[in-house]
């Protein structure tokens, strides 16, 4: 499975942005967004099951970021709005051939492919 993030880049705070992230190869069956802040551990942002459609997010970003899905392209996307300082950081993208639970979704260590990383800087 190759992934190819997109949609990074700069914006005001309170700004949006729009990551998409396609998938190519094997089918997947979860897909998630994880971000790692500059001196910062890499944390979990959102996450979709692919069959049921179910989504979960980090509770720092509830209400603002919204994961979605387009089926035929395989595809996933991260819109984000009210965006602030503390969003600013390299955002990846990660999938697994596994349909994961709720109590997995949250670690990285579930996600078997990792994309290349897109910049996201909040900054006025």
């Amino acid at each position: 499975v190759q992934l190819q993030a997109s949609g990074g880049g700069s914006v005001q705070p309170g700004g949006s942005l729009r990551l998409s992230c396609a998938a190519s190869g094997r089918s997947v069956r979860t897909m998630g967004w994880f971000r790692q802040a500059p001196g910062k551990e890499r944390e979990f942002v959102a996450a979709l099951r692919w069959g049921d459609n179910a989504k979960y997010y980090a509770d720092s970003v509830k209400g603002r970021f919204s994961i979605s899905k387009e089926y035929a392209k395989n595809t996933v996307f991260l819109q984000m709005f009210s965006l602030n300082s503390e969003d600013t950081a390299v955002y990846y993208c990660a999938a697994d051939e596994g349909t994961k639970i709720a109590s997995s979704v949250r670690s990285s260590s579930q996600y078997r492919y990792w994309g290349q990383g897109t910049l996201v800087t909040v900054s006025s």
